[in-house]
This record gives structure tokens, sequence and C-alpha cells, in this order.
């Protein structure tokens, strides 16, 4: 392994304040599996079993995220680097709760779950960054739980969406029909569509057929 992907490796959420010599000694006893993925190839599926960590070194994926009621699905593009569901691994659902798609040529890093609980947690920075991302996640779904619907049609539609992505910002893709939107934000498929069309208008969103586009959530969000 060359320098450039000991560097790689260090910058990602999990390994960041070990030093050099701690990921040596963690490469000589953990087996790492590297993947390079093509286009449009499945890096992992909704309800499959999480028994690894998968760190996403380079490229860009889609995680799409259906609800349980099936009405709709969201769909959000990130860069690498990205880490995949570190939740999924332990507590009462040990199973993804969304499917990775590689967008683009994609590189990925795994390591197996019983390395990362026999090794990994000998070292005292990476139990804290992983507690860290777990209860940053946490406090963030904790909040939005307890923060009431407000505002117009457009308000409410923009706090459903908000409220569902991981992150804030980039670009989303919501499929679900109009008359179920209406339902969820309690309001007629009349007021939606007028309030979905002024942010057309706007440039913050774009219609199709049962798909809602979104190109900068952070300029529908304001």
């Amino acid at each position: 392994m060359d320098y450039s992907m000991f560097d790689t490796l260090l910058q990602l959420p999990l390994f960041q304040g070990l030093s050099l010599e701690d990921l040596t000694n963690i490469l000589a006893k953990v087996k790492l599996q590297f993947v390079k993925w093509k286009a449009g190839a499945t890096i992992a599926q909704k309800d499959e079993p999480c028994t690894q960590l998968t760190f996403i070194l380079k490229g860009k994926i889609s995680v799409s995220t259906p609800a349980t009621n099936q009405l709709y699905q969201l769909t959000e593009s990130y860069e690498a680097p990205y880490l995949v569901e570190p939740q999924a691994m332990f507590g009462m659902y040990t199973h993804y709760v969304s499917s990775y798609t590689a967008e683009e040529t994609t590189d990925s890093v795994s390591i197996s779950k019983i390395f990362v609980s026999s090794e990994l947690f000998k070292y005292e920075i990476f139990r804290l960054n992983y507690i860290n991302i777990i209860s940053n996640r946490t406090q963030t779904l904790r909040s939005r739980l307890w923060t009431p619907y407000e505002g117009d049609t457009g308000d409410r539609i923009v706090h459903f969406i908000a409220n569902r992505v991981e992150r804030p910002y980039g670009k989303k893709q919501l499929k679900i029909k109009m008359e179920d939107l209406a339902r969820i934000v309690n309001d007629t498929r009349l007021n939606v569509s007028h309030a979905l069309n002024a942010m057309q208008d706007n440039g913050l969103v774009e219609l199709h057929r049962g798909e809602i586009i979104i190109p900068r959530l952070e300029d529908l969000i304001g």
C-alpha cells in the first residue's frame, strides 16, 4: 500500500486522529477488502445484513431509501469519502436500511465486523470516533422529531424532505405521487401542486411525473 492510500485512510472519519504508526499496526493485523465498482453496480442492498464497515474512498454514489409503507423513495448523491451505515453493525436491527449504488467508477474498502470488534476497538481514538458518529446521528434525528411542522404548504414540503435526508445539502431525488405528498403534509393536491410549481419557477426543484429533483437542497432550505 502506498502513502497516498495511507493518507486517504487517515482522512476517513473513523481513522481521524490515529497516527501513521497506529494505522500501520492496524493494517498488519486487519484484513482489508478493496473493491473497484463500475458505474451502476450495487455496493450494498437494503435489508442485507451489515457484516462489515465499508468506506467509499473515491468516486460518487447514490443512496436510496424507501419509506416503510413504500409510498415514496428518497435518493441522495454523495462523493467520497463516505462511510456506509456504521450504525447498522450493532443494535437490534443489523441490516442496511438503504441501497447504495455507484454513480461512476468507485473505490471502496471494507473491514469485517469481526476485525472491527477484535482489533479496531482496541484503539481509544477509533472507539471515540465511532461513538461520536453514532451519537451525532442520534442527536440529529431526535432534534428533527421534536421540530414542529410550521408555515405554509411550501414550508411543510421542505420540512418533510429535510427531515429525511442524511445531509442537508447536495442533490436529492424524491419519488412520490402528488396525492401522497398532499396527505403527508396535510394539504390539498392543488395547493401542493402550486407550491411545487412556484419552487420550480425559482429554479429550486425540477418536477417530473411522480418525481421531484432537488439539485441543491441547501438552496431549497435557504
